[in-house]
């Protein structure tokens, strides 16, 4: 890699989104409180306490934010251990805290408000403008958003891509694939190929491709991580709604539907026109077979094999998978 290139990557890496573990300024509690409003947080004991870093194993100090999780064994005993001043707790344990010395934020959810912080204080500003890499190959006919990241060695065929979006490298997107705003691609993903579809000929024997004319269509701050492959569809088109979150090392065939805010966990494989609704959850290793409908708000459990359509709520374990919820 020349120096000037290097140089050039060097200075575009720092323009990506990153979190830091500590800051500069520290936050005191009662200057962020606004921004807490909307999460309905309770605040009790000194507000004008502060923290400048957030809990990471065991590395704790006074000014660390730290929270509380009730899944942990002790929680009460979690915190007259802690040493930090400012801690977020479930509003389940106020009755049963002594703030002391400290700043207590109650509230319905820790670990969704210490997120929450986390994402509003503690994360370095997103790139400002479009940076394509040298090494990245754009089809002319394509459409790049605002303030647009392409890595290294990715090829964006005739596609469009929304604004915000970090594509990582090594990424291949193939033509008719829409990308909405403030998505993420992970490395090595390939989005909008070709689905693994035949016709087989009766007498012969032989498999006759068939034709995927199909694309692919992402809404709004959808993540896909690591080698993922989304194939387009066959004869119309593979959809991914808003909101979707879809870990490294999954599959997902062609005209697939992905609901808003739904999550796909590690090596999953979802076949042919599954249909998943929205806010659910595919656990790591599970497939589902073809054709099959999953309602809203479904859990569907880690390695499951599902064979069957499942309504909306229910909770779902196993191979083949059975209802256990």
């Amino acid at each position: 890699m020349t120096k000037l290139l290097k140089s050039l990557v060097q200075k575009t890496l720092l323009k990506m989104e990153s979190y830091k573990r500590k800051i500069e300024k520290p936050l005191v509690v009662c200057e962020i409180l606004e921004s807490l409003s909307l999460l309905k947080v309770d605040v009790v004991g000194n507000d004008k306490l502060f923290f400048d870093n957030i809990y990471s194993g065991n590395q704790c100090d006074p000014y660390t934010l730290d929270w509380i999780n009730l899944l942990k064994k002790s929680p009460l005993e979690y915190y007259a251990k802690s040493v930090s001043n400012v801690i977020i707790v479930s509003r389940q344990l106020k009755h049963h805290i002594d703030p002391e010395n400290r700043c207590v934020l109650f509230c319905d959810d820790p670990r969704f408000v210490f997120v929450d912080i986390i994402n509003k204080f503690f994360k370095t500003p997103t790139i400002k403008s479009t940076f394509v890499h040298p090494a990245a190959t754009i089809a002319d006919e394509a459409v790049i958003g605002n303030s647009v990241f392409v890595g290294a060695n990715t090829y964006v065929g005739k596609s469009v891509i929304g604004d915000n979006v970090v594509i990582s490298p090594n990424v291949t997107i193939h033509d008719n694939v829409q990308i909405g705003a403030n998505c993420i691609i992970g490395a090595g993903s390939v989005i909008g190929g070709e689905g693994f579809g035949y016709v087989r000929e009766t007498s012969s024997g032989e498999m006759i491709k068939f034709p995927h004319l199909g694309g692919v269509i992402i809404g709004d701050n959808v993540e896909i991580g690591s080698n993922v492959c989304i194939d387009r569809g066959g004869l119309g088109d593979t959809l991914i709604h808003s909101g979707v979150k879809i870990d490294n090392l999954v599959h997902l065939a062609h005209n697939v539907t992905i609901g808003k805010n739904t999550a796909i966990i590690a090596h999953s494989m979802i076949a042919g026109s599954v249909n998943i609704g929205k806010r659910s959850w595919v656990a790591p290793c599970s497939s589902i077979i073809d054709q099959v409908k999953i309602g809203d708000d479904v859990t569907i459990g880690m390695s499951s094999f599902v064979r069957k359509s499942i309504p909306d709520g229910e909770v779902w374990v196993g191979s083949p998978a059975r209802k256990i919820r």
